[in-house]
């Protein structure tokens, strides 16, 4: 049971992570355009705008995707409850790889954002 309890715990970093720093990237987004930290792909670094844009809008996206993420890994630990450490290890494990794998896939939902919104020079379409 301690160790189901050390994965569901484990499961639950990724959601979390995602609900804080989108709403980090909601209220306070990194105010300059950097290398290091807030949503960082060439089209979000044109230029201002679509730094800002692109912040706030991963921001959101990040908040609602952790919160879904959240409840989903609640439930999905419940199956290996009260199973051996490797049941419990592998089903978390799979969870785990399924969260990193929706989180990278947030960058398109993002990146249609800011073709819809910009253009290639990052000028807001009208």
């Amino acid at each position: 049971m301690m160790f189901w309890m050390f994965m569901l715990i484990c499961d639950l970093l990724i959601p979390v992570s995602m609900i804080i720093i989108g709403k980090v990237f909601c209220k306070n987004p990194p105010k300059t355009i950097n290398g290091v930290y807030g949503y960082r792909t060439a089209r979000a670094m044109k230029n201002k705008d679509t730094w800002d844009f692109a912040q706030r809008y991963c921001g959101r996206l990040w908040c609602r995707i952790g919160a879904v993420l959240l409840a989903l890994s609640v439930l999905a630990m419940l199956p290996p409850l009260g199973k051996d450490t490797d049941a419990v290890g592998i089903w978390g494990g799979i969870i785990a790889l399924i969260q990193v794998i929706v989180l990278i896939t947030a960058i398109f939902p993002v990146e249609q954002a800011l073709k819809k919104n910009f253009d290639e020079n990052g000028k807001r379409r009208n």
